[in-house]
């Protein structure tokens, strides 16, 4: 059974969804010099952050959460106390840098700090629970599809799904040693590419079934997961497959169906030749854009960024560009990578990928509603 996105809210680099897809359609990026950690000592220069100032402040993801929640809360004119409303969000890394920051100096980090519990209810305090899913680059994806099960199963009658993640040194470290010298712009699915760079940000959205919005955003079809550990961080190109065909199987709709795909694109080594390479040969000839190059990678939040970016394609005929896309892999060719300017794609049908360290991967569909 689909159900209907009635609102959403997003915070990336670039701002909230109105002003993130104007730079995207403008092909501009929010990349700027890493701030708040040793850029030297990481072997990492850059990152796409959210600006909130010169100076750190502690548990900025669950800020941006609390700020999403209540603006998606709002758009979809959900009352409390007269429904169950369950949250579910979706993340990386939670708030691992609280405890770097703040209690390697020897200030206190609750443990239920780390999860995302009272930053939905610091929105919503009516919420009646409030599932924080820590499932590596695809969380947003696998809160989406829990979202989707518990609307269906009748256990609640509104669900946020929620996402957020901010940078931590472990995380820069481990990207800081793929290569030598320091990153300095995320290409998706270019030729070029030398690896990934970081972004942050936050989303909301909130899912209620068909009867139950008079002016819903999107219809969610399905999404396709899968969890096969092939390795610590290599994607298994089966894994994928099965993602992409396992979305598609649970929608009841056909490769040729899909006119628009939100690719993960990473920009690394291994993840864009596996992804291009099914993108291929599982669906027809979608149009294919992919947001990392100009938000960096935002970890849990990805899916749903990309998501929201894929319901304004959706809405206004449009696809954007894929910012530091210019000669495109070998393995990527046959597709209609969106590349230069913005192209018209009078899409219906559209499909997210999220793929994550040790196979766990999230693929959905999405219809536009007229």
């Amino acid at each position: 059974m689909a159900v209907l996105l009635a609102a959403s809210a997003v915070r990336t680099c670039l701002g909230d969804l109105d002003a993130t897809f104007a730079a995207l359609l403008a092909g501009k990026d929010g990349l700027v010099p890493l701030r708040y950690a040793d850029s030297r000592r990481l072997n990492v220069a850059f990152g796409y952050h959210v600006d909130d100032g010169p100076t750190e402040r502690p548990r900025r993801a669950s800020r941006w959460l609390t700020a999403c929640v209540r603006s998606a809360v709002a758009g979809a004119g959900l009352r409390p106390e007269r429904e169950r409303i369950v949250a579910v969000v979706g993340t990386g890394l939670r708030e691992l840098r609280a405890v770097e920051r703040w209690a390697v100096d020897g200030q206190d980090v609750a443990t239920e700090q780390l999860h995302f519990a009272d930053a939905v209810r610091a929105a919503l305090p009516a919420v009646a629970e409030v599932y924080t899913v820590s499932n590596a680059c695809s969380a947003g994806g696998h809160a989406l599809a829990l979202g989707q099960d518990l609307i269906e199963a009748g256990a609640a009658t509104a669900v946020v799904v929620g996402a957020a993640d901010t940078m931590t040194e472990s995380m820069l470290s481990m990207i800081g040693r793929v290569s030598e010298s320091p990153t300095e712009r995320l290409a998706p699915f270019d030729r070029h590419r030398t690896g990934v760079l970081l972004g942050e940000g936050a989303a909301a959205l909130v899912l209620v079934a068909e009867n139950r919005c008079a002016a819903p955003q999107a219809r969610i079809l399905a999404t396709g997961l899968s969890c096969d550990a092939y390795h610590e961080t290599a994607p298994d190109p089966a894994g994928i497959r099965r993602a992409m065909t396992g979305a598609l199987e649970r929608a009841g709709r056909l490769p040729e169906d899909v006119d628009l795909v939100l690719a993960h694109g990473t920009g690394t080594a291994l993840n864009d030749p596996v992804e291009a390479t099914a993108l291929r040969t599982i669906l027809g000839t979608p149009v294919v854009a992919a947001i990392k190059g100009a938000i960096g990678h935002t970890s849990g939040a990805s899916a749903l960024h990309s998501l929201a970016v894929a319901i304004r394609c959706l809405r206004d005929g449009v696809a954007p560009p894929v910012v530091g896309l210019r000669e495109p892999i070998p393995e990527a060719d046959g597709l209609r990578l969106v590349v230069g300017q913005p192209v018209r794609a009078a899409a219906r049908l559209a499909q997210v990928d999220a793929f994550g360290f040790g196979g766990v991967n999230a693929v959905t569909l999405l219809e536009g509603v007229a």
